[in-house]
């Protein structure tokens, strides 16, 4: 059984940076492509990022283009995404997620999905 554990959120003030963690159990990380998403209130699972296996090319939605990073770690079946400049839209349940055949943005293709972890941006 496939396990996903999210950590590393928070509240920060806007500006401000946190670098969220998921670490995967149960199977062969690197065969998993991996992304994260956030749900706000009231609103829909939305893309964040995405990371293939090797070589590990990555996509981004274009909301936090240039302010996020999603990088992973086969060793230690970790995928982390360091966000950076962060606004108070930026405030959402964040949650990764891994597939073997993923759609980039489509959450519907990815197979296992972690808790999530919050993460809460202040003005």
């Amino acid at each position: 059984q496939v396990q996903l554990g999210e950590s590393g959120g928070g509240l920060v003030q806007a500006g401000g940076s946190l670098r969220l963690s998921c670490t995967v159990s149960g199977r062969t990380f690197s065969n998993y492509a991996m992304g994260w998403f956030r749900q706000a209130p009231g609103k829909e699972r939305e893309f964040v990022a995405v990371i293939r296996r090797n070589p590990g090319s990555v996509y981004y939605a274009d909301s936090i283009k240039g302010r996020f990073t999603i990088s992973r770690d086969n060793a230690k079946n970790t995928v982390y995404l360091q966000m950076n400049s962060l606004k108070p839209e930026d405030t959402a349940v964040y949650y990764c997620a891994g597939g073997v055949a993923v759609v980039d943005g489509n959450p519907r293709t990815y197979e296992h999905w972690g808790q999530g972890t919050q993460v809460t941006v202040s003005s």
